[in-house]
């Protein structure tokens, strides 16, 4: 078996070379990766994320479940709540998890998912708070309503409760190819607003706009954020589907514009990053090139235990089947992608990936059908 993964460690790689923005670095000490299942007969779980005393959350997007796994990866329980005001279709369903810091007290923790407004679908923040048993939800809040939705094309939608404790939202364009760089909309950006009341906060750089959305806006000019991470020096990154080229990895700048514009109507021939328009466009740290993978889930690994992946942002690929493991290189934070371990080519479509507190990853799969599964990575 390790002879077939290494195998498909060498074709994969060497389709991708030529899309790398740097080349791997020589000598690297990479450690071996264990890959355990956790939890198995999934269908398309989008999210997972810890609780403090070790068990889990998951969301399923299309099922809309949402399910508590114990710790250890035992009993899973799907917890009662209310599945009809969740709205699923095509890449839009119930979506991004994130755990409030102060969870031990309040047991609150968020959803981005679909919803039913007063007379549209939309894409929403939902805030819910866990029973102590972890069987249902005994309260729930609307955050944020009204992000952008059409048939469920790119309702993106990733969580990040920054250092600050803002909540941080990445957006998906709707499709719709005026939302990017209209600052009106909520589509296609990267959100930063108060957790408990959905409000922006002191720092965002339009909050003296009298528009709502404007307000709340921390970067626009996105196709469709699937990732979100906050590094140790606290930098903010997104990772990004590109169309049919340029997967990226931006690194956040607050009131930047990341150059996605596919007007009139939804061209998606023009360039990710289009530099023909007006203003300063922000270049992508990482871009995929020709060959996407389809990136998605993103979360810095720490902890010596991981050798020279120590410091790295590893990225969940889709069409790549593959975390890919990227560093900063240079003053510029621009990042290269370090040569993958076997042991993760091979398992299928990734989605998200979460750290664990002890320094171990979670990622879901995606391959649908009720085959997959929360998997634990670990270095040996």
């Amino acid at each position: 078996m390790r002879r077939l993964l290494a195998l498909l460690a060498a074709l994969v790689s060497g389709l991708l070379t030529a899309t790398l923005v740097a080349a791997p670095p020589t000598g690297a000490a990479v450690p071996d990766l264990r890959v355990t299942t956790l939890v198995g007969g999934l269908d398309q779980p989008w999210d997972v994320k810890p609780l403090p005393d070790g068990s889990l959350l998951v969301t399923e997007r299309a099922s809309k479940r949402l399910l508590h796994v114990a710790a250890g990866g035992g009993r899973v329980t799907s917890v009662a709540y209310d599945r009809a005001a969740v709205w699923s279709a095509g890449e839009t369903g119930l979506m991004s998890l994130e755990v409030d810091p102060d969870f031990a007290s309040n047991r609150r923790f968020y959803t981005c998912q679909g919803g039913y407004g007063a007379s549209r679908r939309d894409v929403r923040v939902v805030a819910r708070r866990l029973s102590a048993d972890g069987t249902a939800v005994t309260a729930e809040r609307v955050v944020l309503a009204g992000l952008p939705a059409t048939t469920g094309r790119h309702g993106g939608c990733r969580l990040l409760i920054a250092r600050s404790g803002h909540l941080v939202i990445g957006t998906g364009d709707a499709a719709v190819g005026r939302n990017p760089r209209d600052l009106r909309s909520g589509g296609g950006k990267v959100l930063r607003v108060d957790r408990v009341t959905g409000r922006p906060v002191r720092g965002n750089p339009f909050l003296r706009s009298g528009n709502g959305w404007t307000k709340r806006v921390l970067s626009y000019g996105h196709r469709n954020v699937q990732g979100l991470a906050q590094s140790r020096d606290g930098t903010l990154w997104s990772v990004e589907h590109g169309s049919s080229r340029d997967d990226e990895v931006n690194r956040i700048v607050a009131g930047g514009d990341y150059g996605w514009h596919p007007v009139p109507g939804y061209d998606e021939s023009v360039p990710m990053t289009d530099k023909g328009l007006p203003g300063v466009q922000q270049a992508a740290r990482w871009r995929s090139g020709n060959r996407t993978i389809a990136t998605s889930g993103a979360a810095w690994v720490t902890g010596s235990r991981w050798g020279d992946l120590d410091g790295t942002l590893a990225v969940a690929a889709l069409k790549g089947e593959r975390v890919a493991f990227m560093k900063p290189t240079g003053t510029t934070k621009r990042i290269g992608t370090i040569r993958r371990p076997a042991e993760l080519l091979g398992i299928g479509r990734l989605r998200s990936i979460t750290q664990l507190p002890g320094g171990d990853l979670l990622v879901t799969t995606a391959d649908g059908g009720g085959r997959d599964r929360v998997l634990r990575v670990s270095p040996r």
